[in-house]
């Protein structure tokens, strides 16, 4: 009988093991939800990459392209917004010595089970749209691959940003074509017109200073000429600056840069009726002096000058927190997944939505916390954020993104916890050739913010030196301020 029950409890454990190994090898088999949004992210991210690295012009690729990077910066913010929450709750967890590991399967599996119901479909929305923009990946991966390569070696993300622009590059072949389209039949002497219209630091010079170094352009026009008109003097054609000759070019097309992004100027545009008399009283030395076929392309931060172009204007806008989001965590990470670092990732997109789409604060912040990779000096940095936006009243309609518009003082909070004013009073950018305008001081904002530097009175720090071109460095006048004693 013994034997019996022995032989029959052995059947039994044997099924419930294979039975308990047969569930657990399905349950291995079906990928969560966590796990389809990772694939498809990096198989969108491949491609993504591998066309930062070609010269694409077709209008149909770039577009779907566009569509492609979207998506993966929507995909990279919910994966990492939820990451972050689950970071969140491990903090209030009862028992932290047996907290599971940020990075195992149970918490990946908590986190999406302790999503609400609205967070599950708006979960499954983005993986849909991701797995609708990889159908046909492995077709454009072939279409890619005809296309010529930008640099000769690889290279990661990271050094992307530090090569080109950052999700331009529809605009970017919009510039070209308009530059290299035959010219419309018409009155010679009006040549082709280009407005570029967006917000300060919006990147307009940057995009036509790349636009201007394609080699396709450098090949069509035998100069490339440059005026900024900066202040309300009338212009004259010594104002203007050859930025690029070209002898070996057939015939004399010239391209026209004017810059119209003076302070002054800009509201004057604004503020006044400015009529076509006034643009051809500008511009009338260099439309009488150029010859057939050139083109001019006009920036300005002013909606007006849409009516000085031959075509429509191109307006650029400032990133969505998305993209914004992807862009502010490669430049902290570079190279490495955020995913190894769950609290500092949690930080800094607390820090991302803070600053609102400010890509010259991001930068700041990204050499500062790139220098101590410490989630003490990290969290640091985002509470002296939090203190400068409430410090100056941003807020509501006044973000920080509009911190460098603001004709009051700003007073930045520094991580030293000096007991003086850190104040900055005005800004400047200078350019690799504004040899007359560029400062000597070697100063950096990030060693006034650490305390390593300790200038008094009134002084100039750079905030931030950019790597593409036009390699602007951008200056902030400040001051240290000692604080008023109460009597």
């Amino acid at each position: 009988m013994a034997m019996f029950l022995s032989a029959i409890l052995s059947d039994l454990t044997s099924r419930s093991v294979s039975f308990l190994m047969e569930r657990y090898r399905e349950r291995c088999s079906t990928p969560t939800v966590e796990e389809r949004l990772q694939r498809l992210l990096l198989r969108v991210r491949v491609v993504v990459e591998e066309a930062a690295e070609r010269r694409i012009t077709s209008q149909a690729m770039l577009h779907r392209l566009d569509m492609m990077r979207k998506e993966m910066y929507r995909g990279y913010y919910t994966l990492y917004t939820l990451r972050c929450r689950a970071n969140e709750e491990d903090k209030h967890q009862v028992s932290q010595s047996f907290a599971p590991s940020q990075l195992n399967s149970a918490k990946r599996v908590r986190l999406f089970r302790s999503t609400s119901s609205d967070e599950r479909e708006h979960l499954q929305q983005v993986v849909g749209c991701l797995e609708a923009a990889t159908e046909d990946a492995s077709e454009l991966a072939v279409l890619l691959s005809g296309c010529p390569r930008l640099y000769r070696q690889p290279y990661s993300m990271y050094l992307i940003l530090d090569k080109c622009m950052f999700g331009r590059q529809i605009e970017m072949e919009h510039v070209v074509r308009f530059l290299l389209q035959a010219e419309a039949p018409g009155d010679e002497n009006n040549p082709d017109v280009l407005p570029i219209i967006g917000p300060r630091k919006v990147g307009k010079s940057t995009l036509v200073e790349h636009a201007c170094n394609d080699e396709r352009v450098r090949h069509h026009f035998s100069q490339i000429v440059f005026l900024n008109l900066r202040n309300e003097n009338m212009a004259t054609p010594g104002d203007a600056v050859i930025k690029y000759e070209n002898p070996a070019s057939h015939g004399e097309r010239v391209l026209v840069i004017v810059e119209l992004d003076g302070d002054r100027f800009s509201r004057r545009l604004a503020n006044e009726n400015i009529d076509e008399g006034l643009w051809r009283r500008l511009h009338s030395p260099y439309i009488r002096a150029i010859p057939r076929g050139s083109k001019i392309i006009v920036t300005s931060r002013s909606d007006k000058i849409a009516s000085y172009g031959t075509t429509s204007p191109l307006r650029l806008q400032f990133f969505d927190r998305e993209a914004f989001w992807y862009f502010f965590k490669v430049r902290l990470f570079g190279s490495t997944d955020a995913a190894e670092h769950p609290k500092l990732a949690s930080i800094a997109m607390e820090m991302a939505m803070e600053l609102n789409g400010c890509f010259l604060t991001a930068n700041i912040y990204s050499e500062l916390l790139r220098s101590n990779v410490d989630a003490r000096f990290w969290s640091s940095a985002l509470i002296i954020i939090r203190e400068l936006k409430q410090k100056n009243l941003f807020g509501g309609a006044h973000q920080v993104a509009d911190f460098w518009e603001v004709p009051e003082p700003v007073y930045v909070p520094r991580m030293n916890k000096s007991s003086e004013d850190f104040v900055v009073l005005d800004d400047y950018e200078t350019s690799s050739a504004d040899h007359s305008a560029v400062t000597t001081t070697t100063t950096t904002v990030q060693e006034v913010l650490l305390g390593t530097a300790r200038p008094q009175g009134k002084f100039d720090v750079l905030a931030w030196r950019s790597p593409i071109p036009p390699h602007f460095s951008y200056f902030l006048g400040c001051e240290i301020r000692r604080p008023h004693v109460k009597l």
